[in-house]
């Protein structure tokens, strides 16, 4: 059959070969792929709008970690108890926070960032600049553009920025912008107890107080540093001894308030003081803890330690008298600022509550050098503080103890004590004889190490008393009205018998003394005035210039309590009849502190037996002198200078031969 050559179909067959079916069969093949491929980026570009949409819109994705640190704290609880007091700290933070002993937060440590660039990364590093200008108000547009334009690749911006300027630099979206999580220490309270807080440095070590002190502690312990500081009586205390310091013009001040029994140091006050937020703009003076870096000399606070020294070691007893006529030592004279109200023999009654200086030179001669250096020595005089704080200073006291420095220490001159060692010092006579440790920790708190006591154990035999009169004294001290009566913890330096004679001397110098005051109506203060001169930049004594203290203790009936106030340079007021004594400006601010935080101590006046408290409490001016007994005084005065000076040579003299006769025999040996 032939085909024609007309056929369209026959037409379309004819000439196609074989390579020509291979291509529409590759071409097809193709097509197929191609449709493969761009579903499949089809497909992927679903997916990633899917991803972006919930990472964007949906569910937002939380920044990376160099971009923004993982640390903003949750949102805290509703806490309308306080049950959460003392405990509240950031888990994001190092360093652990320090709270009071009721749980009131004295410092912690916020969460902050430190914002730096990779300029390498950088697009405009102006335009990068101006917007961070726009967040951190400090920042310097000019120099941060210069030097995000540098060939680096690490450039710090700005240091310890806040979360919500980290979160509105990290919105901004600029490439190149990283943050470092850090964290910056904070007071709240501000002034309240800085120079005890001290301050940490930029990397968040501690360089002074307690900050200093316990560096290792708050940086491996989470857990709150509970102080002993109830800082309800250290603001109380603080108010009371900021308005003496005005009032009076004094160039400085401190207040303290310890726990006899315990050591534990309730409050201390410092003035001039700091915002301990600002520790690196305060002055040194700010900085200046005249209560544990000061040293004052003690003045007549001192009496009561040569009193407690003349007793305890059986010199001096309570009806013994002793000469108030001025002394002469060289060119010095050693006398009392007034003395036309007593006579020129006062008993120990009367040498403590008119606070004469010649009586207690006479006191500190019968009792010898050798005596009082030791049992000064033994009460920590001549050590530092041993308190939790760097700053405790080192006390001045004579290297050679003469007949000269026998007398002046013996009234408060010629040594330099921090106030908190005569607080220790007076907390020990009344205690029942225990010299404790003073400390800056809640002891009853567990989380806090317990400190031991200084190595001190000597303890000094009783001299013979009167037994009637010991009995006397023992039976009419009145018992503590604590529930449940702390026993201090320490060497005993006191007996009990002596410790309560004292308590009444102390009690006696408030109600017919010195400090009368320092009375406050229901809490039995006792205690003792000391005014001592100044001593200049350029050594000697200042005319006129006082450093004027009182050391006090409340209940006296129940010691629990030490209160001591120091005013250094104060001037005199139209009130004080020209007088820059303790007794017209101390002493008067110690009565203020207590009638103030006796309640917040759950100490309440007790004057619905103040009669019958004080009657018990009561110590003659003119104690009778035991039959039988020969009482120092005229005829019969050991503490003679003239006789304490041929003394003192005839010692010199005996050594200066032994020394001789030895030479003499070292001689003779090398000679054979």
């Amino acid at each position: 059959m032939s085909v024609s050559p007309q056929d369209p179909d026959t037409t379309r067959t004819v000439g196609v070969t074989g390579d020509d079916l291979r291509a529409r069969a590759h071409r097809d093949q193709m097509h197929v792929r191609l449709l493969g491929v761009a579903g499949g980026f089809c497909l992927l570009f679903a997916v990633v709008a899917l991803k972006l949409s919930i990472a964007t819109v949906i569910r937002p994705m939380a920044p990376e970690k160099r971009q923004i640190a993982p640390q903003i704290p949750e949102i805290p609880k509703i806490d309308p108890k306080g049950s959460l007091a003392g405990d509240f700290s950031l888990p994001q933070v190092h360093r652990a926070s320090i709270v009071d002993r009721n749980g009131q937060t004295l410092a912690l440590s916020l969460p902050v960032a430190q914002v730096y660039a990779n300029p390498q990364e950088l697009i405009d590093p102006k335009d990068v600049a101006h917007k961070l200008k726009s967040i951190l108000k400090d920042l310097d547009e000019e120099e941060t553009a210069d030097r995000l334009s540098r060939p680096k690749q690490f450039v710090y911006i700005a240091r310890n920025i806040s979360p919500q300027q980290e979160l509105a630099i990290n919105n901004l979206g600029i490439p190149g912008i990283y943050f470092e999580p850090g964290e910056r220490r904070h007071y709240p309270l501000g002034r309240m107890a800085a120079q005890i807080m001290g301050a940490v440095d930029i990397d968040d070590h501690g360089v002074a107080g307690i900050e200093k002190y316990f560096d290792k502690r708050l940086l491996s312990d989470h857990r709150p540093l509970r102080l002993s500081l109830d800082i309800r009586v250290q603001s109380a205390v603080r108010e009371e001894v900021a308005n003496a310091m005005q009032t009076f013009q004094a160039i400085g001040a401190c207040g303290i308030v310890m726990d006899v029994r315990s050591g534990e140091i309730i409050a201390m006050v410092s003035l001039p003081d700091f915002d301990a937020n600002n520790f690196a703009h305060a002055t040194n003076d700010e900085r200046f803890n005249r209560a544990v870096t000061g040293l004052y000399e003690p003045g007549s606070t001192f009496k009561l330690q040569t009193a407690a020294m003349g007793l305890e070691t059986g010199t001096i007893h309570i009806w013994d008298r002793f000469s108030s006529v001025p002394l002469h030592i060289g060119r010095f004279t050693i006398r009392d600022m007034k003395s036309d109200h007593f006579s020129p023999w006062l008993t120990l009654p009367e040498v403590m509550a008119y606070s004469s200086n010649p009586a207690a030179a006479h006191i500190a001669l019968d009792v010898g050098g050798k005596k009082q250096s030791e049992w000064l020595r033994a009460m920590g005089f001549f050590s530092p503080v041993p308190v939790e704080l760097p700053e405790a200073a080192r006390p001045l006291v004579p290297h050679q103890w003469g007949i000269a420095t026998v007398m002046t220490v013996g009234f408060g001159h010629g040594v330099a004590e921090p106030p908190l060692a005569i607080v220790r010092g007076t907390a020990a006579t009344v205690n029942g004889g225990i010299l404790v440790t003073p400390t800056l920790l809640d002891k009853e708190d567990p989380a806090n190490t317990t400190t031991s006591a200084s190595g001190i154990n000597t303890q000094f035999a009783s001299g013979i008393q009167n037994a009637a009169l010991e009995q006397s004294v023992e039976d009419d001290a009145p018992s503590s009205t604590s529930d449940e009566p702390v026993t201090p913890a320490g060497p005993r330096v006191l007996s009990e018998k002596i410790s309560s004679l004292l308590r009444r001397l102390l009690r006696l110098d408030v109600t017919h003394g010195t400090g009368h005051t320092a009375e406050s109506p229901g809490y039995f203060v006792g205690g003792k005035t000391g005014t001592a001169e100044k001593i200049g930049p350029h050594g000697g004594y200042l005319k006129h210039v006082n450093i004027s203290a009182f050391t006090g203790i409340f209940p006296m009936n129940a010691p629990h309590y030490a209160v001591y106030v120091m005013l250094d340079s104060p001037k005199a007021t139209p009130q004080t009849h020209g007088w820059t004594t303790a007794g017209w400006n101390a002493a008067p601010t110690v009565s203020k502190i207590v009638s103030r935080i006796g309640p917040m101590l759950q100490i309440f006046p007790d004057t619905e037996h103040a009669e019958q408290i004080d009657a018990q409490m009561a110590l003659p001016l003119h104690p009778t002198v035991p039959r039988g007994v020969r009482p120092l005084g005229p005829g019969n005065d050991p503490g003679d200078p003239r006789k304490a000076e041929a003394e003192h040579k005839a010692e010199k003299a005996a050594l200066k031969r032994a020394m001789a006769e030895r030479k003499k025999a070292d001689a003779e040996v090398m000679d054979e």
